[in-house]
C-alpha cells in the first residue's frame, strides 16, 4: 500500500485535521439523506479510540471564496450530532484563524470540532499555501476521509498533506482497496458496464477503460452513438451523429487491445418519454423512424449477464435505459439484480460508482449486494479514466 492509514499513527493526544465530505442534500434546513455523514463515523470514532482529537475540514456548496450564509455547515450539525451520539460536537465559525483555535484549545477528550465551510475562503479552491499553512497550523496530523473531494487540488484536501504527517481515514481506505482491486490489480476476467446518456462526456473513460478490461458493456442513449456509426437507424433516440468517427475509433481501439465490446441486439422502443408508455421490444435494427430506443431488451440482458457470470471482477458506471422509469428500468434492473447475486455467491467482486448509478442501484434494490459502492462522483470517474488524483497522490509516501 502507497499510504498510510489511522493505524500507522499516533494519534494520543493529538489533533487530527480530517478532511471530510460532508455535502449532503438539504431541504427546508434539514438534511435529506445523511449517507455522506454515516460514512465519516468510523474513522471518528476510531482517532477518539486512540486518543486523538478529531477536528473536522469541509465544504459545503459553492460559496466561491464569499462567506454565504446559506452555505455554512452550521445548518449540517444537527445530523452530525445525531449521528455522533453521546460524543459532544462543537462548531467553530471559521476554518482558520481565530475561531478555529479557540474551539480546538477548549477541545475536552472525547470531543469533537466542526469547523466553518473552507470554500468561504478563496485561499481553498487556489490551493494557496498561505491558507494551506493556515490550516495546518491548527493541528498535528492530517487524515483525508474524502475521497470524493480527491480529485480537486484544494488547499484543505493536497496543500495540508505536504505540511503535516498524513493518512487515509477509514472511508478513504475502504474507496482505495476497492478500487485497486477493481482496476488496480483485478482477477480475470474484468468487465466494465459504462452507460449514461452521451458518450461525448465519457470519452476519457471508455479511451481508457478499452486498454484495461476484457469485457466492456455500453447502455444508455450512449449505445445509441455506437450504433449510428454502424450505420443502424435509431429513429428519435438521443444520439450524438457528429461522434459517429469517434465512436468508431474506440471500437477499432478495442479491438486491438483485445477488450470485445457488447451493445445491444434488442431494444425496447415507445413513442412516448413517459411512465407505463406503450412500447415494443425489437431487433436493434428495426427502430421506427418515429420511436425512441429507451432500453435494451431481454435477449441483451441475458447475453449481458452470461458475460458476468463468466467475469470475476466488475465496474459500473451508468444505466443501461432509462431507469427512472418503468417498464424502462428493465435492463438496468435484470443486469444489477444478476451482479448482486453474483457477488453475494463469491463468485464476483462488483465495485459501483456515479450519482445516476448509484440512484439505479438503489431503485433495483442492490446497492447493498454489491462489494462496494462509492458516493464519490467526478472523483470516481476521474479515477476510472485513468487520471492521477491530487488528494490521493498527496497521502502517497
Amino acid at each position: 500500500m502507497a499510504w498510510k492509514t489511522l493505524d500507522d499513527m499516533t494519534l494520543a493526544g493529538k489533533v487530527a485535521l480530517v478532511r471530510v465530505d460532508v455535502n449532503v442534500p438539504m431541504e427546508n434546513g434539514q438534511v435529506t439523506d445523511t449517507t455522506r455523514i454515516d460514512r465519516i463515523i468510523p474513522t471518528i470514532t476510531d482517532i477518539l479510540a486512540a486518543g486523538g482529537k478529531p477536528v473536522l475540514l469541509a465544504h459545503f456548496d459553492r460559496p466561491k471564496g464569499q462567506v454565504v450564509p446559506a452555505m455554512s455547515l452550521a445548518q449540517i450539525v444537527p445530523a452530525l450530532q445525531a449521528a455522533l451520539g453521546p460524543v459532544k460536537l462543537h462548531f467553530a465559525t471559521d476554518c482558520i484563524g481565530g475561531p478555529a483555535k479557540t474551539a480546538i484549545s477548549a477541545m475536552e477528550a472525547g470531543e469533537v470540532v466542526l469547523l466553518e465551510n473552507t470554500r468561504f475562503h478563496a485561499g481553498e479552491e487556489k490551493n494557496d499555501p498561505m491558507m494551506a499553512a493556515s490550516l495546518a497550523a491548527l493541528g498535528d496530523i492530517y487524515v483525508n476521509d474524502a475521497f470524493s473531494a480527491a480529485h480537486r487540488a484544494h488547499a484543505s484536501t493536497e496543500g495540508i498533506a505536504r505540511l503535516l504527517p498524513h493518512c487515509a481515514g477509514r472511508l478513504m481506505q475502504a474507496e482505495l482497496t476497492a478500487l485497486d482491486a477493481a482496476l488496480g490489480a483485478p482477477t480475470r476476467p474484468l468487465v466494465a458496464v459504462v452507460g449514461g446518456a452521451k458518450v461525448s462526456t465519457k470519452l476519457d473513460l471508455i479511451g481508457n477503460l478499452v486498454t484495461k478490461v476484457d469485457h466492456l458493456v455500453i447502455g444508455g442513449g450512449m449505445a445509441n452513438t455506437f450504433l449510428v456509426a454502424q450505420g443502424i437507424e435509431v429513429g428519435k433516440s438521443l444520439a450524438e451523429r457528429d461522434m459517429a468517427d469517434t465512436a468508431l475509433a474506440i471500437l477499432a481501439k478495442a479491438t486491438a487491445a483485445g477488450c470485445t465490446i457488447h451493445l445491444p441486439h434488442d431494444i425496447v422502443v415507445a413513442r412516448q418519454f413517459k411512465a407505463g408508455a406503450a412500447s415494443d421490444t425489437l431487433p436493434v435494427g428495426d427502430c421506427p423512424a418515429d420511436a425512441m430506443i429507451l432500453d435494451a431488451g431481454p435477449q441483451t440482458v441475458a447475453k449481458i449477464v452470461a458475460v458476468f457470470t463468466q467475469a470475476r471482477t466488475l465496474i459500473w458506471n451508468g444505466p443501461l435505459g432509462a431507469f427512472e422509469i418503468a417498464p424502462f428500468d428493465a435492463a438496468t434492473n435484470a443486469a444489477a439484480q444478476a451482479v448482486g447475486t453474483l457477488t453475494i455467491a463469491g463468485s464476483l467482486v462488483s465495485v459501483a460508482g456515479g450519482g445516476d448509478t448509484v440512484a439505479a442501484l438503489n431503485k433495483a434494490g442492490v446497492a447493498n449486494q454489491f462489494t462496494y459502492i462509492s458516493s464519490a462522483g467526478g472523483a470516481f470517474l476521474e479515477w476510472m479514466e485513468g487520471k492521477d488524483l491530487p488528494g490521493i497522490a498527496a497521502l502517497k509516501d
